[in-house]
C-alpha cells in the first residue's frame, strides 16, 4: 500500500434517536478483550453495521465520507459543533463502528478524544499509563521507560496513585494527552486538545504535537483554533451535516471553512441553554451605531460586543472569555477579570449583560471570527462557542486608505509621533 496510514471509504455512521449513549470509558473486561483483539484490529478493514434493528427514527451523523492520508501527514479535520468530526475520530479509533463503508489501517494508533475516554476510572492514573501502553502494543519496560516523562509533562506527579475518578477534566485531559503523545504511536488522532486546560499546558501540547509531526509521525488533529490548523496541519478536510465538503490545503480549508459558515452566520446569535450549568452564555451580538442590519463593517468603524449570560448558582473562580481571530489566525484574548480579579472571585446568580469595545481603527480588512466561553480554569469549560459570530472588515473611508496601506502584521496600530526640530 506504499505511504499510505488511512483510507476511508464511504463512511457512513447511523444513530437511533432515543438510543441511549455509549459509555464515556470502557470496563475493565472491555479494555481487557480490545487487548486481545489490537493485534487484529491494527491493521484491516472495518465493515460492517453496529446493528440488526431497523431503524425506525435515525439520524446519520457521518454520510459518505471518504478520504486518504499517507504516512507523515498531518490532516486537520474542521467544521461546525454537530459536523461530524468527533465521531469520525471515534470511528477511526474503534471505539465505534461505522454503520456502512470502509477503514483501512495502517499502523499504531494512539488516540486522544473527549475527556475519560480510555481510562478505567477505578484504575490509578499509574495503573492506566500502563494499561493504555499494553493496549497500544507495547511491552512494560518499553512503558516504563516513558513513565517518567509521561508524568512530567502532565504535571500531575501527585496524584499519579490516586484513582482517575477523584482527577478533575483538566487533570484527566493532561494525562490523557502526555499518554497519547509520549506511547510512540504511529498514527496519533487528537480532538480538541486545547478545550479543557490552562493557556500553559496547552501551549505545551501545541509544542509537543509539533515534535510528533516533525518526527514523521501521521496526525489527525481536530480542533477550532485556526491558527494551530494551520501552523501545525499540511491538509485540511472540512465537514459540514455529516459530509465533506472541502478538502486542500490547510489554508485552503480555513478559507473556506470561514466563508462557509459566513454565509449563514448572523452578526448576533443565540446559544442553546443547559440548566445544569452554573454560568450560561444567553447572546452574542457585534455592532456598531448607526448599522443595525449588517456584518460587514468599516475600517473606521467603533465595534461593540455585547454578551448576555446568566449565573444560576454562586460559584467562584469562573471567567468569561473573548477571542478576535482573523483569516484564522488569533489575534488576541480577553477575560472578564482582566482588570478587576477579585470583583469576580464569587459570581452571584443573576442574569448579565457584558459588553467589549474593540479599539477603533486596529483591524485590518479581512474576515474575522470570534470565540467565546464560560469556563473555570484548570478545571474545564461550561461552555464553549468558536466561530459562533463571523464578520467582514472592509476599507471604504477615505480618511483610513492611507493608514492600512502595506502595513504588514496582524492589528494596525497608529502611535503618537512627537517631533520637533533638533538641537
Amino acid at each position: 500500500m506504499g505511504n499510505l496510514a488511512l483510507r476511508i471509504e464511504n463512511v457512513g455512521k447511523q444513530y437511533q434517536i432515543g438510543q441511549g449513549k455509549t459509555a464515556a470509558y470502557e470496563t475493565l473486561g472491555d479494555r481487557i478483550v480490545s487487548t486481545v483483539q489490537a493485534p487484529f484490529k491494527r491493521i484491516g478493514s472495518v465493515l460492517r453495521g453496529q446493528s440488526s434493528a431497523v431503524a425506525t427514527d435515525s439520524i446519520w451523523a457521518l454520510q459518505d465520507v471518504s478520504f486518504e492520508v499517507q504516512h507523515g501527514e498531518v490532516v486537520g479535520i474542521i467544521g461546525r459543533n454537530g459536523a461530524g468530526k468527533s465521531t469520525l475520530l471515534k470511528i477511526l479509533s474503534q471505539i465505534t463502528e461505522p454503520t456502512k463503508g470502509a477503514i483501512d489501517i495502517y499502523g499504531r494508533v494512539g488516540a486522544l478524544l473527549e475527556v475519560g475516554t480510555g481510562f478505567h476510572p477505578e484504575l490509578s492514573g499509574r495503573e492506566n499509563v500502563f494499561l493504555n501502553g499494553a493496549i497500544l502494543g507495547m511491552n512494560r519496560h518499553e512503558i516504563a521507560r516513558k513513565f517518567d516523562e509521561i508524568v512530567d509533562f502532565s504535571g500531575i506527579e501527585k496524584f499519579i496513585d490516586t484513582p482517575v475518578k477523584h482527577y478533575s477534566s483538566g487533570m484527566q485531559m493532561r494525562l490523557a494527552f502526555a499518554v497519547a503523545a509520549h506511547l510512540d504511536p504511529e498514527i496519533l488522532i487528537v480532538d480538541e486538545v486545547l478545550a479543557v486546560g490552562d493557556a500553559e499546558f496547552q501551549k505545551k501540547c501545541l509544542g509537543k504535537m509539533s515534535d510528533v509531526t516533525k518526527e514523521g509521525r501521521t496526525v489527525l488533529f481536530v480542533s477550532h483554533n485556526m491558527g494551530a490548523v494551520q501552523s501545525l496541519c499540511t491538509r485540511g478536510v472540512v465537514l459540514s451535516q455529516g459530509s465533506v465538503n472541502f478538502m486542500g490545503s490547510a489554508n485552503e480549508a480555513i478559507d473556506y471553512y470561514l466563508r462557509n459558515i459566513t454565509s449563514s452566520t448572523s452578526r448576533m446569535v443565540s446559544f442553546p441553554q443547559d440548566p445544569s450549568r452554573d454560568i450560561d452564555i444567553q447572546t452574542a451580538y457585534v455592532y456598531t451605531l448607526g448599522k443595525d442590519e449588517t456584518d460587514t463593517f468599516d475600517i473606521a468603524d467603533q465595534l461593540t460586543v455585547e454578551i448576555t449570560y446568566v449565573v444560576r448558582t454562586p460559584v467562584r473562580g469562573s471567567n468569561l472569555s473573548f477571542a478576535l481571530s482573523r483569516d484564522g489566525t488569533l489575534l488576541f484574548r480577553s477575560w472578564d477579570i482582566d482588570l478587576n480579579r477579585t470583583a469576580f472571585e464569587m459570581r452571584q446568580p443573576g442574569a448579565y449583560v457584558a459588553r467589549l469595545n474593540l479599539p477603533q481603527g486596529i483591524l485590518l480588512p479581512g474576515l474575522y471570527s470570534i470565540y467565546l466561553a464560560a469556563a473555570r480554569p484548570k478545571v474545564g469549560p461550561y461552555a464553549v462557542y468558536p466561530d459562533c459570530l463571523v464578520f467582514e472588515i472592509e476599507n471604504n473611508s477615505e480618511d483610513w486608505t492611507h493608514t492600512s496601506f502595506s502595513r504588514g502584521g496582524e492589528i494596525m496600530i497608529r502611535l503618537n509621533w512627537e517631533i520637533e526640530p533638533s538641537q
